[in-house]
């Protein structure tokens, strides 16, 4: 009753809530994506780039997920136009891009007049007091972007995750989908960063595939249940974070990951019944 009644009298409560509800939708939309294309490292990669706008943005005194957002963009598409036109590995391109950031951010970050480690905490950990109106609003055009964009376009989409050579047979332009995907998974991991923080925004990409992958290999579905089970991980984990004053990134993850235990050893215990029947 305690976390019904604050959200209603505080409105940072309510603006974290709604974004919980906003970045659950838009990451399992995307993550199942990410899962299918087998590029979990390259969203690592984004993620921990983005640190460098943050921390140039902070120097500059500009808005810092303005500055994520540019870096990580970038840095998406990038890794996409190394890795197509064979210049450099994708997975060495992702190292140094992932390194360079972090440093980038770390350097910037500590020559701004009056730096304490607790700015950091809030963009590595996530922080629900620091969840603007703005950052829903952003949140919610996203979400809508993406709901739209998976009703018009997820065939190509999907066969551009499976099979790159079977969609450029088909016709699909398979390089400007990967570049825009690349560029909506960047979108997607920097107005996330509030609610999950840097280092654990991954998990809320992939875990929630996971999950539902564990009951369907069907990508329409998987990208249909995603999105719900992200979000109720979201919630669960937003409560539990209200109640013991902890990130709500970590008990987001902790909340995800007991989830997926569960769905594991219940699919363990059909499996085993099936095969002594």
């Amino acid at each position: 009753m305690d976390f019904l009644n604050d959200l209603l009298q505080y409105g940072y409560l309510s603006n974290a809530l709604t974004a919980c509800v906003l970045s659950g939708i838009a990451c399992g939309i995307v993550g199942t994506y990410v899962v299918c294309r087998r590029m979990v490292f390259l969203a690592g990669g984004i993620t921990h780039a983005s640190f460098g706008g943050l921390g140039i943005a902070f120097w500059m005194g500009a808005n810092p997920i303005g500055g994520a957002l540019v870096f990580a963009v970038l840095s998406a598409l990038g890794i996409e136009w190394a890795g197509s036109r064979g210049r450099i590995r994708e997975d060495s391109a992702i190292g140094i891009i992932w390194s360079v950031g972090m440093a980038v951010g770390a350097l910037f970050m500590s020559l701004r007049p009056g730096y304490t480690s607790g700015d950091l905490s809030a963009y590595l950990f996530g922080s629900i007091i620091t969840v603007t109106r703005e950052d829903v609003i952003a949140l919610a055009a996203l979400t809508l972007l993406i709901l739209v964009g998976a009703a018009l376009w997820l065939r190509p989409v999907m066969y551009v995750a499976f099979d790159r050579e079977f969609a450029r047979s088909r016709g699909i332009r398979t390089r400007v989908i990967s570049y825009l995907m690349a560029a909506l998974v960047a979108v997607t991991i920097v107005l996330s960063i509030r609610i999950m923080g840097i280092v654990l925004l991954i998990s809320l990409l992939t875990m929630p595939v996971v999950i539902v992958n564990a009951f369907t290999r069907s990508y329409r579905r998987i990208a249909a249940a995603a999105p719900v089970v992200a979000v109720a991980g979201n919630v669960a984990g937003l409560v539990a974070s209200y109640h013991f004053e902890v990130p709500p990134g970590a008990a987001i993850i902790f909340t995800l990951t007991l989830t997926l235990i569960g769905v594991k050893l219940l699919t363990l215990h059909r499996k085993n019944r099936r095969a002594s029947a």
